[in-house]
């Protein structure tokens, strides 16, 4: 069974970077597509970005294109999500999830992940 542990949120200003972590265990990472996450106060739950689990294809929601990055790690279990240029719009919950249904693929929007990490908030204010 796969678990995922979030980590690197916290406060920052408009215009500011953060990377977030997403750290696996108990499976083999490299089975799995792994999607980041996020949720807005008072809002639903938006799907911002995946990487397949071996040649690595990344997709990307519109609103956060040319501004983050997805990476991944096999080798460390851990996958990452470089976020730049944030804006106030980007403050919320970040949730990484991995599901193997779709190997070596990424599961397709709206698909719900079988695993998911705890989240980790990140605010963006001046």
């Amino acid at each position: 069974q796969l678990q995922l542990v979030e980590s690197g949120g916290g406060s920052v200003q408009p215009g500011g970077s953060l990377r977030l972590s997403c750290a696996a265990s108990g499976s083999q990472l490299d089975l799995y597509g792994i999607g980041w996450f996020r949720q807005a106060p008072g809002k639903g739950r938006e799907g911002i970005s995946c990487v397949s689990s071996r040649n690595f294809t990344t997709t990307y929601a519109d609103s956060v294109k040319d501004r983050f990055i997805i990476s991944r790690d096999n080798a460390k279990n851990t996958v990452y999500l470089y976020m730049n240029d944030l804006q106030s719009e980007d403050t919320g919950v970040y949730y990484c999830a991995g599901d193997p249904l779709f190997f070596p693929h990424c599961p397709p929007p709206g698909f719900d992940f079988h695993s998911w990490g705890q989240g980790t908030q990140v605010a963006v204010s001046s």
